[in-house]
């Protein structure tokens, strides 16, 4: 800022309307001795001189830039301060920010994008993944039906993290859990046994990929895979009957821990 005549005997609120720093912050560079006003009027009140502003300016560019008031006053005073050394090591602290604010940037994307599509693959490795039997609609009609749930979130948000490796070995611990299911009923495993309460056990550690999963949220998802013709063909074209084998293994482990399956709620 260039030496100018009309700038000398400025107020306080006047610096403050120029620089665009608070009055507070001028009060407390004052009181630190960082940038004290030179004259003073009869009455006391303290006036800035063309050469406080400059040293204010140069204040407000260093403070932008991210070096605290110690550093600055040092940068200012100390003529055996390095400047061109604090600069450059404040350049490198500048870059490392910029470069987690970019993956900050990257990661919101992602979440962003989960939130809308539920699951970050292409068409090619949601089918590679999921099976042939996978319709790449269907986490858009999720979306759609209960984007609006606690659930959708928790599941976006673990989409968002995921990479196409580990989706894969969600998908292989969900189909390594429906052969069991299906051994388990050829075993002629009955609701209410030990390891029918394994298996359901099982069951909600595997779901938790998606969302955590409660006991009386495992009946209501049982119940809507055994009415919808989709989910039931999925699990009966595992083992027929399946699906309804296995609402009875849980509304019977539901009745276990004091849960009636009939009057079980989302949550």
């Amino acid at each position: 800022m260039p030496d100018d005549p009309d700038t000398d005997g400025l107020t306080v609120g006047q610096v403050s309307a120029r620089l665009g720093v608070t009055v507070r912050a001028l009060h407390h560079w004052d009181e630190i001795g960082l940038a004290r006003p030179s004259l003073r009027t009869a009455a006391g009140y303290r006036l800035y001189t063309a050469g406080d502003l400059e040293r204010l300016h140069r204040i407000v560019v260093y403070r932008e830039i991210g070096l605290g008031l110690d550093r600055i006053g040092a940068v200012l005073d100390d003529p055996t301060v390095d400047v061109p050394g604090a600069l450059r090591a404040q350049q490198a602290q500048v870059a490392e920010r910029i470069e987690r604010l970019q993956r900050l940037s990257a990661g919101l994307d992602r979440m962003l994008d989960a939130h809308e599509r539920g699951v970050l693959l292409t068409v090619e490795q949601q089918a590679a993944i999921f099976g042939p039997e996978w319709d790449p609609d269907w986490p858009v009609q999720a979306r759609q039906r209960y984007g609006h749930t606690v659930q959708w979130q928790q599941y976006a948000e673990r989409s968002a993290s995921r990479s196409p490796e580990e989706w894969q070995a969600v998908a292989d611990t969900v189909a390594a859990l429906d052969r069991a299911l299906g051994e388990a009923m050829d075993a002629g495993v009955t609701a209410g046994s030990p390891q029918a309460h394994r298996l359901v056990e099982r069951q909600r550690e595997v779901f938790t990929a998606y969302f955590p999963l409660t006991r009386q949220m495992q009946v209501c998802l049982w119940r809507m895979y055994e009415d919808d013709p989709g989910f039931t063909a999925h699990y009966d074209g595992i083992r027929p009957g399946l699906a309804a084998w296995f609402r009875r293994i849980v509304d019977a482990d539901a009745r276990s821990h004091g849960i009636d399956p009939d009057t079980a709620a989302w949550q």
